[in-house]
Parts: C-alpha cells; sequence; structure tokens
C-alpha cells in the first residue's frame, strides 16, 4: 500500500500487458524497489467505479421507462459508463503485439472464460426460467458479449497499432456497421464493432492525456458539462430510446432511415466521448478504500450476471416498495454494494480457477522465453563469482614477474 501522502503519482509505464482490461491482477501489478504493490491509483479507481456503474445501469434497467427522471438518470450513466470501460480497456492493451505468452493469456483469461460463463449463463437460464433453453456459444448471453469484444479487439490491436488514423478508420467501421442489419447478433458483432472505436482511442492514449483531464482546469469544465448532460437527457427521454446507446441494433432496427441514423450514431460518438472525459476528469487520482477492488472488475462483471437475472424472473421489480423513490435508491444502493463484495480479494480467490485458468498444457513452450530464462540462470562455468572464487584458488606463478 501507498503512503498517506502519495498522491498523483505519473500513470506507471505500460509492462506487458494483462489479459483482462480491466482487470488480470497477475500481470499488471509492477513491484517497488521496496516490493511493495506500484499498480496506478488512478486506474484502479475508475476501473471500479465504472464496474459499479455498470450494475447500477443494470439494475435501473426495468424499472427507467415509470420515472422520466430516472429514464433520464438511466440514459446519462449509459452513455458513458460501458464506453470509459472500454478506452481504460484499450489503455491497458498498448503493449499487446501478439507474442505467445499474451495469446495463452487471451485464451485463458477471456476465451475459456467465456466459454465457461455461456455454459453456467445457460444452466442457470434452464433452473430459474426456461428448462428447454439451448446450449449456443454463437449468441453471448446478458452481458457476456464484452468478453467476446475484448478478445477480437485484443486481437486486432497490432494493426490498429499500425495505422495512420485508427480512430477514424474505426468510426468509419462501426458507422457502417450501425446501417449494416444484416450482421445480426451472433458473438454480439453489432455490438462489439459499433463499441470498437472507444478501445481503438484508448490504444492511443498516453499518461499525459490523463493528466491534462485531472488538471483543475479541465475538472471546473467537467461539472457544467455533466450538468447540461443530464438536462438534455431529461429532454430526450420521452424523444428517442435509451437503446440507441447499447449499440445492439442497426439503426434500421431502431426505425430510422439509414442515414439519418449514421449521424445520430456519430453523434452519440461523440456525446459519449465528452461525457467519458467528464467522469475521467472527477476520477480521484490517490489511493483509497476502493482503489484495491480495481483488480476485481472483471470478476464483478462476470458475476452480478446472476443476482440481475434472478431479480428480473422472479420479478422482485413488480414488489410495491420498489416503485416508490426510496425503493429506487435502495435498489441502487444494493447494487453498488453487490459489486463492491464480488470486487473483494475472498470472490477472487474461489472463483480464480475460472476466470484465469493456468493450463500450461494446453500451449506448446514458447521457445523465445526458454532461451531467456536460461540466459538468466547462472551455471558453474558462466558465474562471474564462480570464475573469481577459481582464480583465486589458483596459485600464483612466480615466473609470471621475472
Amino acid at each position: 500500500m501507498l503512503s498517506p501522502g502519495y498522491e498523483r503519482a505519473p500513470l506507471p509505464p505500460l509492462r506487458e500487458t494483462p489479459v483482462e482490461t480491466v482487470h488480470d491482477t497477475r500481470a499488471e501489478a509492477e513491484k517497488k524497489p521496496s516490493g511493495k504493490n506500484d499498480r496506478d491509483p488512478f486506474l484502479d479507481n475508475a476501473k471500479y467505479l465504472t464496474i459499479v456503474l455498470v450494475a447500477i445501469g443494470h439494475a435501473w434497467a426495468p424499472f427507467a421507462g415509470n420515472s422520466r427522471t430516472t429514464g433520464a438518470l438511466y440514459m446519462l450513466v449509459y452513455a458513458f459508463h460501458m464506453p470509459a470501460f472500454i478506452v481504460i480497456s484499450g489503455y491497458l492493451s498498448r503493449s499487446f503485439d501478439g507474442r505467445p505468452r499474451q495469446i495463452s493469456r487471451l485464451v485463458t483469461g477471456v476465451l475459456v472464460p467465456y466459454v465457461i460463463f455461456q455454459t453456467a449463463y445457460t444452466l442457470f437460464m434452464r433452473a430459474v426460467d426456461n428448462p428447454d433453453r439451448e446450449f449456443y456459444y454463437q449468441k453471448p448471453g446478458f452481458a457476456l458479449w464484452f468478453l467476446v469484444a475484448l478478445f477480437l479487439w485484443r486481437l486486432t490491436t497490432p494493426m490498429w497499432k499500425n495505422l495512420r488514423w485508427p480512430v477514424s478508420v474505426s468510426l468509419v467501421i462501426a458507422i457502417a456497421a450501425s446501417v449494416t442489419p444484416s450482421i445480426g447478433g451472433d458473438l454480439g458483432l453489432m455490438r462489439v464493432v459499433q463499441f470498437l472505436p472507444f478501445f481503438v482511442l484508448g490504444l492511443q492514449l498516453r499518461p499525459e492525456h490523463f493528466r491534462f483531464l485531472q488538471s483543475r482546469p479541465s475538472r471546473r469544465v467537467a461539472l457544467p458539462v455533466a450538468a447540461c448532460a443530464a438536462l438534455l437527457a431529461y429532454w430526450a427521454v420521452p424523444r428517442m430510446s435509451s437503446a440507441w446507446f447499447g449499440h445492439a441494433a442497426s439503426v434500421q432496427q431502431m426505425g430510422v432511415p439509414a442515414w439519418k441514423g449514421a449521424v445520430v450514431n456519430l453523434a452519440l460518438f461523440g456525446c459519449s466521448l465528452v461525457l467519458t472525459a467528464c467522469f475521467l476528469a472527477w476520477v480521484p487520482r490517490r489511493r483509497l478504500w476502493f482503489t484495491a477492488l480495481g483488480a476485481g472488475t472483471l470478476y464483478a462483471y462476470l458475476l452480478h450476471v446472476y443476482p440481475i437475472r434472478l431479480a428480473r424472473v422472479n420479478e422482485w421489480y413488480d414488489m410495491s416498495w420498489v416503485g416508490h423513490p426510496l425503493g429506487r435508491v435502495t435498489v441502487t444502493i444494493l447494487a453498488a454494494v453487490m459489486m463492491t463484495l464480488l470486487c473483494t480479494a475472498p470472490v477472487r480467490r474461489v472463483f480464480r480457477g475460472l476466470m484465469e485458468p493456468k493450463m500450461a498444457w494446453f500451449f506448446r513452450p514458447d521457445p523465445a522465453a526458454a532461451a531467456r530464462a536460461r540466459e538468466h540462470t547462472p551455471t558453474p562455468d558462466r558465474d562471474p563469482s564462480a570464475q573469481r572464487r577459481d582464480s583465486s584458488a589458483q596459485p600464483r606463478d612466480s615466473s609470471a614477474h621475472r
């Protein structure tokens, strides 16, 4: 833990990126000379706060249409919580270049958990809702689309790093996808492509960009901008669907012409980008009580699905107290507490075998890694200290001084 006076530390240089965006605790942590954990508090704070907002958004969904105020808050949160989550994921992926070790972590930290949790979600829904629910892996269950997206985004990272205008290219691809109904819902590809620009943007960010957002002028601007966005959301509630921010359907399915939908999506991208900047401007940079929880955000993201779905299937939202303002505040607090608990170390220890399986048996040995290990392994004939000991043990030849 950092000392109490440690504040506003510069973002650390990225080493080999963890598979979890937001997420793998094994590779993202670095060690200080003192041996203490040197994770950047800003990133962990941002990850924790965004994952809490994800759960709150899911918890608000059933009654967002019953109150204009709740609907406005729901729309406001959905405008930036996943974009912010994805931008951070892209930033943490900057060093991904497809090395064997990175590929193995991508498989074990993203692809394998997707298969495991997609299977678990199907069994869960069979037990609580539909006994005849089919096993299929091409259609991600509730919220599981993000694992597919993260896998595909990471694989394409080397390509984005080599383009001259990666954000512009990804935005053109996203807009083109939004007007292409034939893409469909397999593997959540519509969401994968439409959210792609935020991931690519994260790849382009540097520590100085975050420092700029954290400056005093940026923070002062963020508050009135967010207030204006809240008023705009309140105005928009009866005039547009919040489904626009989910990016799960084409514009034709949203009932608008292609050209108009393309313009709307372009505007929504700009809106989400501005609100993401406002959010990051006010994320604390110092270590707080919830900073360590940022290491468990992917655990919370995957595990919160089950209580959320259970509440909807069992119609807990139909209880009379939920419809009152105090009931909605209670639901919000419960969602935040749930995500906080799911990010804790005990939960990570219990589910680490599912979320971070080692699976060394599944991959070929990396020759480069083995060579590096041999180089760093001292041997009797290469150990300088051994050579010095051997030379000192030999008797001096007096004839050498003659």
